[in-house]
């Protein structure tokens, strides 16, 4: 219809709101009797902040989506869960995620940066990269992951394990990755309005120009990234479109 589909992307995530926000025990007993219970406290959970215009966790909801629908991992833990108070700042690693591979865990610790600029989302991402993967910046990382396993998962014991103060960051490593998801608004999306020959060529030198400038960054040699580019029509829109969404749950 001539138009970004901002709309059909802000009705996804919600639709995403539960698993993102709900621990695995409540997301296990998600039924006819509390699910509009769970899913109101889910929107509540997000919604309760002052800083609407920035809405930085809809790039971890995204990553969360991504990580889940492309990849098919688990989730760890929900660290929204945790949040105590309306604007608490949730630091540490934006996604814990595991994929199961026989009795091993390959884990997925995710960065996620919802922006509109490109050159800054790839600088401060850069930059959180470099930061998170110190070795004690990790230690503590990893004892603050221990503590909100939800004991009724499935993999908690094996998590644990791996993230044991005893076990070797090499052997973590080995079994690690970092999943990295920028948004910015995109120039391709906002001069075009239908999905032609034309539009895919540009969409894809443009999503490949930022991608090899991400590479040829100083990125931490010793680790794996995954890098997702999310060009988007206009991060205000689709702030817009979210927020009169999570409002009809209040």
């Amino acid at each position: 219809m001539g138009e970004w589909r901002c709309k059909q992307l802000a009705q996804h995530l919600i639709e995403w709101l539960p698993e993102f926000v709900l621990r695995h025990s409540e997301r296990e007993g998600l039924g006819a009797d509390n699910a509009v219970k769970l899913i109101v406290r889910a929107a509540r959970t997000v919604y309760a902040t002052e800083k609407v215009e920035t809405r930085g966790e809809l790039g971890e909801l995204l990553l969360h989506i991504v990580l889940r629908q492309v990849f098919k991992t688990i989730p760890a833990i929900s660290k929204f869960f945790y949040k105590d108070t309306a604007n608490d700042t949730i630091k540490g690693f934006d996604a814990v995620h595991v994929v199961a591979t026989g009795g091993d865990l390959e884990l997925w610790l995710g960065e996620a940066k919802f922006y509109d600029d490109i050159a800054r989302a790839i600088r401060d991402s850069v930059d959180e990269l470099k930061e998170h993967t110190k070795r004690d910046y990790l230690r503590a990382e990893f004892a603050a992951i221990v503590n909100k396993i939800d004991d009724s998962w499935p993999h908690a014991d094996t998590l644990k394990k791996l993230l044991d103060e005893n076990t070797s960051l090499d052997e973590v490593f080995s079994r690690a990755c970092i999943p990295v998801l920028l948004t910015y608004d995109s120039q391709t999306i906002a001069t075009h309005d239908a999905v032609t020959a034309e539009f895919i060529a540009a969409f894809c030198a443009e999503v490949l120009r930022h991608r090899d400038t991400f590479a040829s960054k100083a990125l931490p040699k010793h680790l794996r990234v995954h890098l997702f580019l999310l060009p988007l029509g206009s991060k205000a829109s689709l702030v817009r479109e979210f927020d009169e969404r999570l409002k009809s749950w209040q």
